[in-house]
């Protein structure tokens, strides 16, 4: 291990250090971008004004474009579908914008794709992608003479759950026969359970203690370096989340066994009722598809916990990210926290779980659950632990909204 990984590894494990510490303690502060991450912790114009989906929809696109977003992308799973939502404003008609939605992790439309960690597909998916739509398209709109190539699907999206392509017409609320996905509120209920039916009680909630000197880990250690030799970090979105879900300071709530398909396509939504005993807080939501106890065509997947979607908020950002506000302790107040869309089918069999937690480290750095002017150089002494309580009841309902997608509006959507 080189002295500057020593140096990384034991500021990231010292309790109450900062992200500006961290840059001063392993030498980042002397490289200007490091200089202006922390001067501009929130999303002000230096980032606004870089904004690359911004630029796009302030210049309509003129040319035939492919965008491709992976469902797995551990690096950048917002840059494709920002940038679609910006383009295809302009094309109603669907001549110039297309999207591809791809099971892979970041770059793997290039590599092979037969598989993501664990998961395996029943084709190399990857290649079908190069083969059958990326060639295609470069012909049609590149070559002369090639212009009798079919025009490829609006989008084409990858069901993670029942292992197919999608043709469709939109993204991300249609599909080919003209249907609409719908918005379906999963409730968190008594007894750690999910349901569609709303809860009645007077007042309900559950709690846990946030302490930034144990923050819940991304993943299970050992944590590798990216580029580290044995590293996984491509697959990590894929990882088991069984580990996570008897810690004390995580909050998970299931379903009963499904009974039928339940296809999601969109975005979807958590809508937190949630109160800190701190003056600021993180919230991180997770949905997750719970395999069966025993898989027989791949027994290493019985129980498993399959992340689908996952996202974080850091609380004085929750009405504007570009303006930081300290949240009033005690108080319940209303968090909507929009998760990376999603092309997922739960399977009969599967369950449904929701994961709530404040800390997701060391992906996201620890929030001393204080509120500071600028969170990179909060001090030791001002990281606390904090009472967190999720209210579950008929006035303040926490739930997650699917983008659900009727069962008989797929049967034609098939890809070939």
């Amino acid at each position: 291990m080189s002295d500057w990984q020593e140096r990384l590894s034991e500021a990231m494990t010292a309790r109450g250090i900062s992200g500006g510490e961290l840059g001063r303690r392993t030498g980042a502060d002397q490289l200007p971008f490091w200089s202006l991450l922390t001067q501009h912790p929130a999303y002000d114009d230096f980032w606004r004004l870089q904004a690359v989906d911004r630029v796009l929809r302030e210049h309509p696109n003129t040319v035939p474009t492919l965008l491709v977003h992976s469902l797995y992308d551990q690096e950048d799973i917002y840059g494709a579908l920002a940038a679609y939502k910006a383009l295809e404003s302009s094309d109603p008609t669907h001549e110039r914008v297309f999207l591809v939605i791809g099971p892979w992790h970041h770059g793997q439309s290039n590599l092979m794709g037969t598989r993501l960690g664990p998961l395996q597909w029943g084709a190399d998916t990857a290649r079908y992608f190069r083969e059958r739509v990326l060639q295609p398209f470069l012909d049609r709109y590149l070559k002369i003479g090639a212009a009798a190539i079919s025009k490829p699907a609006p989008v084409l999206a990858f069901d993670t759950g029942r292992d197919e392509w999608q043709r469709l017409e939109s993204w991300p609320v249609s599909c080919k026969t003209g249907c609409v996905a719908r918005s379906k509120r999963l409730y968190l209920q008594a007894d750690h359970h999910l349901g569609f039916a709303a809860p009645s009680a007077d007042v309900a909630y559950d709690e846990y203690i946030s302490d930034m000197a144990k923050p819940v880990p991304y993943r299970m250690r050992p944590i590798r370096p990216p580029l580290s030799t044995g590293s996984t970090w491509r697959y990590w979105l894929a990882d088991d989340q069984r580990p996570f879900s008897d810690r004390p300071d995580v909050l998970s709530y299931t379903t009963d066994v499904l009974k039928e398909p339940l296809t999601l396509a969109g975005e979807p939504i958590a809508a937190l009722q949630a109160s800190t005993s701190g003056t600021d807080a993180d919230w991180v939501v997770k949905l997750i598809d719970v395999y069966p106890d025993e898989v027989a065509s791949q027994p290493e997947l019985g129980g498993y916990q399959l992340i689908v979607a996952a996202e974080i908020l850091r609380a004085r950002y929750r009405d504007n990210p570009s303006e930081p506000q300290p949240v009033p302790a005690g108080k319940v107040l209303s968090y909507r926290i929009p998760l990376p869309p999603v092309s997922h089918t739960f399977l009969p069999g599967h369950r449904v779980m929701v994961q709530v937690q404040s800390s997701w480290f060391p992906l996201y750095d620890r929030n001393p659950q204080t509120f500071v002017p600028n969170i990179f150089w909060a001090r030791p002494e001002q990281y606390r632990k904090a009472t967190q309580r999720i209210y579950r009841d008929a006035e303040a309902a926490s739930a997650i909204e699917l983008p659900v997608v009727p069962e008989d509006a797929l049967k034609t959507a098939a890809a070939p």
